[in-house]
């Protein structure tokens, strides 16, 4: 791993109390006009985990927050880095319905909860303490100024849910340990120090805004804080924050691109993340060619386990092969082992698909109170990402699908990124999505949803005629929807779980 070899003891927290002697007046977090350092933020971490002391909270139990991106947020984080109180996150976009049945599934001591979302938990079941994260000031009151317990290695540091693409949401158990091996990953892949300042405008309870920010944090950098994205605003404070890194989905990079009306206005940019979701080539070649000064990573990973990532040194338009390195997720990271592993389970060969396995010491421990999850995902020290990948001769490794998202049209596999690569040349087409619809003849048939730019059209036989010259017959859209928009999941993710089902009831 990235993480020096001697911090097998060391946790989250102590990346919290290295930022507060090393960088003590250097932002830690900025939202507005409201910033704290990272002095202050430990003197409050402390604090805060004092109060929950001193509220029957001990090392281990949990407590619960939800909110959109905040300074609170991050204070709250912080005080379960340093102290080994597992902080379980919530999705602000579930129904109301849905938080609480995630509040009940894990259980917590203390609910933080931003006003606005105060209404979710009315109905929590009892022993659930409820502290507003606008009364913050006044919960501190109750603490001290030294911890009541310190995090060990081992703890667990946090509760995250997936995004649940595929099927249910699962709670994944991530540790300390594991959790600041992941931070120094990124830290490492990211090239950032204490002179750097990262734009976060992802969800801070999904995993990705959360190991970015354990990145810019591990050797003292700044997180400036969106509450939730808009792109114009983005490109505001690239050139008021003087932003050195973003961290997008390709769905969020578009958008960002498409608000940029002066170059230079962002030509303070050395690092753009794309992850989430497979990125079009026609998306990035643009990217690149208006980002020039900017170096590009591409993160592959999901909440179990992070896996890889596509280098900046590797992201160019010149050379032959340049074309087919960009359509990767990239080289495993050190001390990361991926096998690609047939329906059969044997390895698969050099170029041929099959589901991607992990193995690592910074992955996952399991699915909080999900015994036979946890034993279909994690065999024999192994990860089972529930991806379809393959390795070229090189050693680069390619996302070919999920393997739910798999077309089986006829009894031939076709893998939508693919297809969506191929239609986002079009020139009608602002944003595309592939998936399998229903159909009594072939079983599934390939389903094109698409965007269109301002004043286009589009047809199927357009469509096509298109496809053909590109695509196998059998990999062609039998059919086309034109939407306004397409449903996006926190992540950056696009739900096609949703337009599955919305298109099964067509």
């Amino acid at each position: 791993m990235a993480a020096n070899a001697g911090d097998a003891g060391m946790t989250l927290g102590d990346i919290v109390t290295d930022n507060a002697r090393r960088f003590p007046d250097v932002v830690a977090y900025r939202l507005g006009d409201r910033s704290i350092t990272h002095a202050r933020l430990r003197v409050r971490a402390v604090r805060l985990a004092s109060a929950m002391a001193a509220a029957g909270v001990r090392r281990q139990d949990r407590i619960a927050l939800l909110s959109r991106n905040s300074i609170e947020f991050g204070e709250v984080m912080a005080a379960c880095q340093l102290s080994g109180i597992i902080m379980a996150t919530v999705n602000f976009r579930l129904a109301a319905n849905e938080v609480r049945e995630v509040l009940n599934r894990v259980r917590p001591s203390i609910v933080f909860v931003a006003d606005e979302f105060a209404p979710m938990i009315d109905e929590l079941e009892p022993g659930a303490k409820v502290v507003r994260l606008e009364d913050l000031d006044g919960f501190l009151s109750s603490g001290h100024d030294e911890l009541p317990f310190e995090a060990q290695s081992d703890d667990i540091a946090c509760l995250i849910f997936t995004s649940g693409t595929t099927g249910a949401s699962k709670c994944c158990i991530l540790g300390q340990r594991e959790q600041r091996r992941v931070a120094f990953t990124m830290n490492a892949e990211m090239c950032t120090g204490s002179m750097d300042r990262g734009l976060i405008n992802m969800p801070m309870f999904h995993i990705g805004a959360m190991a970015i920010i354990g990145g810019l944090h591990a050797r003292g950098g700044t997180v400036v804080l969106q509450k939730q994205f808009d792109a114009t605003d983005a490109v505001h404070l690239i050139k008021q924050e003087r932003i050195t890194l973003v961290h997008l989905a390709p769905v969020m990079l578009r958008a960002l691109l498409d608000a940029v009306s002066d170059v230079a206005s962002v030509e303070t940019l050395r690092t753009v993340i794309y992850a989430a979701a497979p990125m079009t080539v026609a998306v990035l070649e643009r990217a690149l060619s208006m980002l020039p000064s900017a170096g590009f990573l591409n993160l592959y990973g999901q909440t179990e386990v992070i896996v890889s990532g596509l280098p900046r040194e590797l992201h160019t338009v010149d050379g032959s092969d340049a074309g087919d390195a960009l359509r990767s997720v990239g080289f495993p990271f050190p001390g990361i082992e991926v096998r690609i592993v047939a329906d059969n389970g044997t390895e698969a060969p050099v170029g041929q698909p099959g589901e991607i396995v992990v193995r690592t010491d910074s992955q996952f421990r399991g699915y909080w109170d999900d015994h036979a999850a946890t034993l279909a995902t994690l065999r024999d020290g192994w990860c089972h990402t529930g991806d379809v990948g393959r390795f070229d001769a090189r050693g680069l490794l390619y996302l070919v699908d999920r393997k739910k998202d798999v077309i089986i049209t006829g009894g031939e596999n076709v893998y939508s990124p693919e297809v969506e690569d191929a239609l986002s040349r079009l020139d009608a087409v602002q944003a595309c999505v592939v998936v399998g619809a229903p159909d009594e003849r072939w079983g599934e048939t390939v389903c094109a949803v698409v965007v269109l730019r301002p004043n286009a059209d589009l047809t199927l036989d357009a469509v096509q005629d298109f496809a053909r010259l590109r695509l196998a017959a059998y990999k062609i859209p039998r059919r086309l929807v034109i939407v306004d928009e397409l449903p996006v999941l926190p992540s950056g993710k696009i739900d096609k779980k949703r337009l599955r089902a919305d298109l099964a009831n067509l």
